[in-house]
């Protein structure tokens, strides 16, 4: 298997990214942060953004909240 490691740059910002749209989508559907979080890693939320973070962070962030909303309810997720 081959892995590709992320530079260092990279890597702070999609970690800066992810916390930027958890507290988006904890925002958006008034929830507090921790349940958020856990919401998201259940559902497969985090892994999407984790995943497409480079081609979520040039998108309206009213959309990426809705597009992860839209992930989560198809993994099972009802807000």
């Amino acid at each position: 298997m081959i892995t590709k490691t992320l530079p260092e740059k990279d890597k702070k910002e999609r970690m800066s990214y992810t916390s930027f749209m958890i507290n988006e989508f904890t925002e958006a559907y008034k929830m507090n942060k921790p349940k958020g979080f856990v919401y998201l890693e259940k559902y497969g939320g985090l892994d999407y953004i984790r995943r497409h973070w480079w081609a979520l962070h040039t998108d309206n962030q009213r959309h990426v909240v809705r597009e992860i909303f839209d992930v989560c309810r198809r993994n099972g997720g009802n807000l």
